[in-house]
């Protein structure tokens, strides 16, 4: 009798106490996962109205996007070109691992098919879709993807040249249907409101404000000419650098020709309208999800591949190591986990995109996979970290970028410091001053020991 009882009672409290803590700690189902909208923006820089970094800037619907989740102040790119960064973000491994350092990589060819992140979703039983520019020029592995927008029916600029609002005046009056950002928009609302058994990851690719900064002339009315402020900028700036940064700086090309042809205002009136277009159609996009059926269970993400510069350090596009052309808007929305409206002033850099939606959708983090999860930032914005953001531009030169302080090494040994608590805009570099000796051995110990030689010349 005393042995039936105690099986009895060793039975009940395996069903009130063990069984339920074992299917706790099950892997999530397919059908259990969050969706995951995920936004991609090219060449935006931090001028979004909440950030301040520009005040001309005019960006309510990413704002409100931020007032709904975190946004990281400091976030950086893997590199400053189109191609590496994307690369790197969607295989979840680092230029100096692949290889992949410029836009003229291939990187289809250096890439392995099946690595790319959202064939992690695919293989965990989510319904994949993408639009627009994901990877670089709206190329991809089809495998990776259940379905995928054909975009040739549309056009990326609008079909005006690509110095039109930039180096020349906008000519050419068009529609935001011109343009093929508004029907990538218009696709995945349709995929959004799509009834599906599984869970959907939503790529959602603008191409915009890359060049040509050309969008229809409404978005040019709202930055009148006669108003538009030049970004703070010293002339002497390149004189403390070394001639590597100097050579980056590429004085000699935008610059020089703005200052001949006296369309630098210009220029920046352009870029600020032409972010006003992508900002109405994540507006657009915004407002869709919040009358879809997945509402109430879709992670968001919004991130920018990298930075653009107008002018400062006499520099303009990306192509450089310093903060205007390496940070961008990084937004997040994780319902039952992030708090609306707050911010980080933790470094992170656009890495840590892979591991994250994969530790937030319970998908097993692949073992190449070298960014970090920035979970426990979500959870508290202010949370230690002590992780810096790396930005590598072509082989061999890096940036790292700490809470204070950025420091920049290039291949031939060239260096920069900038303290951030008392130079926002980079102008004194301070990495000859033997005071910042120590500084600068912390920032560079987390510089590669090992680097793949750029392609095709690797093995």
């Amino acid at each position: 009798m005393k042995i039936e009882y105690l099986k009895m009672k060793t039975a009940l409290l395996f069903l009130v106490f063990i069984l339920p803590l074992a299917f706790s700690l099950q892997p999530l189902s397919a059908a259990d996962r969050p969706n995951v909208l995920f936004i991609a923006v090219d060449d935006l820089n931090v001028w979004v109205t909440h950030l301040g970094r520009n005040q001309q800037a005019m960006t309510p619907n990413i704002d409100r996007l931020a007032s709904r989740g975190i946004t990281f102040e400091h976030a950086y790119c893997a590199v400053p070109a189109c191609e590496p960064s994307r690369a790197a973000l969607m295989s979840g491994q680092r230029p100096w691992t692949t290889g992949c350092y410029r836009n003229s990589d291939e990187w289809l060819q250096i890439i392995p098919e099946g690595q790319g992140l959202s064939m992690r979703f695919k293989e965990a039983g989510y319904h994949t879709v993408g639009a627009g520019k994901i990877y670089h020029s709206d190329e991809r592995f089809e495998s990776e993807w259940t379905e995928y927008m054909d975009g040739s029916p549309y056009s990326n600029s609008g079909n005006v040249p690509k110095d039109q609002g930039y180096h020349e005046p906008l000519l050419m009056d068009i529609e935001d249907e011109d343009i093929s950002d508004w029907h990538i928009v218009d696709w995945c609302i349709e995929q959004m409101n799509t009834k599906r058994d599984e869970p959907m990851f939503i790529a959602c690719g603008l191409h915009k404000p890359h060049l040509p900064f050309a969008v229809p002339r409404k978005y040019y009315n709202a930055f009148p000419l006669e108003d538009i402020k030049l970004p703070p900028f010293l002339e002497e700036d390149l004189d403390d650098l070394p001639p590597a940064g100097v050579r980056m700086a590429g004085a000699q090309n935008d610059y020089k020709r703005f200052q001949e042809n006296g369309r630098w205002k210009a220029a920046i009136q352009s870029y600020l309208a032409t972010c006003a277009y992508t900002d109405m159609n994540i507006g657009r996009l915004l407002d869709a999800l919040d009358k879809s059926p997945i509402r109430d269970n879709t992670i968001i993400v919004l991130w920018g591949d990298h930075g653009w510069s107008l002018g400062e350090k006499k520099h303009f596009r990306k192509f450089a190591l310093w903060e205007e052309p390496t940070r961008m808007p990084y937004i997040w929305v994780v319902p039952g986990m992030t708090k609306a409206g707050t911010q980080s002033t933790r470094p992170v850099d656009l890495m840590s995109i892979f591991p994250t939606l994969c530790e937030l959708t319970d998908i097993s983090i692949p073992k190449y996979v070298e960014g970090v999860s920035i979970v426990p930032l979500l959870k508290d914005p202010q949370a230690n970290w002590g992780i810096p953001a790396i930005t590598t531009y072509v082989y061999q030169n890096h940036a790292v970028r700490s809470e204070r302080w950025r420091y920049i090494r290039y291949a031939d040994g060239g260096e920069e410091l900038y303290d951030h608590s008392k130079d926002p805009y980079e102008w004194t570099n301070l990495a000859l001053d033997p005071t910042y000796t120590s500084v600068k051995l912390g920032l560079r110990a987390w510089l590669p020991t090992e680097e793949a030689p750029p392609w095709p010349y690797r093995k």
